[in-house]
């Protein structure tokens, strides 16, 4: 049971994007209040008890694998193992062996039979993140196992049956990828019984200093640092700030706020943000420290996917390119 427990992916914990302790506004510990999120522990509650299969959406650091790990608890596989994986990060020559598994001398360094993600997850939920970052070699593959639920590890003849609730994520605008080409219709059409779109925190007004409290509580106690709360222009810096980086930034801002704090409360000056706000960009915008098309077309790039918290869709369209155009030059500076 401890393998079907691992994941692929174990750099973001449930604490990255708001982890709650009981006594704190929120659902199966997800911090919120706001209307927004009210909407979504609704939508939980509704699809937790059924076997449908669910699609979360959201931007990076919104809490997707929360909502996922949320179903399960609330599901009647909670007793059940919750495997996740996240599919962005598996290079295509490890999709196969990773997801459905090997047997001993499939191929080189394969020195013993190993069950993959879908066999460690029967008879519980398993949770497939970045899912719309599979290439559409990749995507057949994993239709066919949604369509017959049985897994054929790699080196092998023998399909073995799994039992399992599936809960997929993505950070793509995986209807356009649709439209384009580059994402199978049926494979959607497979994964989405019903869609959760988790909203940016910039949407979730009401939550950010709820979160921002709970975070500088943890990190006081983790640090044993004295600071006890926020001074009121840290409130309205917090307030204004457009978080490219939604619940996950603001986390790390806080940390680190706590440490640099040299008082009980946090001020404006412990605020690190990672970007400047898109208001109070258009002095940086006037001017350039140089003139070289390819550093300005980088830094018009990274802006970009920034303002957009990743969203490539919405990154390519301000800057009037196509989708497969901002991917070549993603590729090319090695963002």
């Amino acid at each position: 049971r401890a393998a079907a427990e691992s994941s692929v992916d174990e750099t973001t914990s449930e604490t990255d994007v708001g982890l709650a302790e009981d006594e704190e506004p929120g659902f199966e510990g997800i911090i919120g209040e706001s209307d927004e999120m009210q909407s979504v522990f609704e939508l939980i509650r509704k699809v937790a008890g059924t076997d449908a299969n669910v699609l979360v959406l959201g931007e990076n650091g919104t809490g997707k694998e929360l909502v996922a790990r949320a179903v399960h608890r609330r599901s009647e596989r909670a007793d059940g193992p919750f495997v996740t994986a996240d599919l962005g990060a598996l290079s295509p020559s490890l999709f196969e062996s990773e997801l459905f598994g090997h047997v001993e001398g499939a191929f080189t360094g394969a020195e013993s039979d190993r069950a993959g993600r879908f066999e460690a997850a029967d008879g519980g939920t398993l949770f497939l993140d970045e899912i719309g970052n599979i290439p559409m070699e990749l995507q057949k593959k994993l239709l066919t196992v949604l369509q017959r639920r049985e897994v054929t590890r790699v080196g092998d003849v023998e399909a073995r049956p799994v039992d399992i609730r599936l809960v997929c994520a993505t950070n793509q605008p995986i209807y356009d990828a649709m439209d384009e080409g580059d994402f199978r219709q049926d494979l959607l059409f497979r994964i989405n019984t019903v869609e959760i779109d988790l909203p940016p925190l910039r949407e979730r007004e009401d939550d950010v200093l709820l979160l921002a409290r709970h975070f500088l509580e943890e990190y006081a106690d983790t640090y044993n640092a004295a600071t006890e709360g926020f001074t009121d222009e840290a409130r309205l810096a917090l307030h204004q700030y457009h978080w490219p980086g939604n619940v996950r930034e603001l986390k790390h801002t806080i940390e680190r706020a706590v440490i640099l704090s040299e008082s009980t409360e946090i001020v404006p000056d412990d605020l690190r943000f990672s970007a400047p706000s898109p208001e109070s960009s258009s002095d940086a915008e006037a001017s350039f420290d140089t003139l070289n098309l390819n550093d300005l077309e980088q830094k018009a790039v990274r802006k970009a996917l920034s303002k957009h918290g990743g969203n490539v869709s919405q990154a390519a369209e301000e800057l009037g390119i196509s989708r497969r155009a901002l991917y070549r030059r993603i590729e090319k500076y090695g963002l």
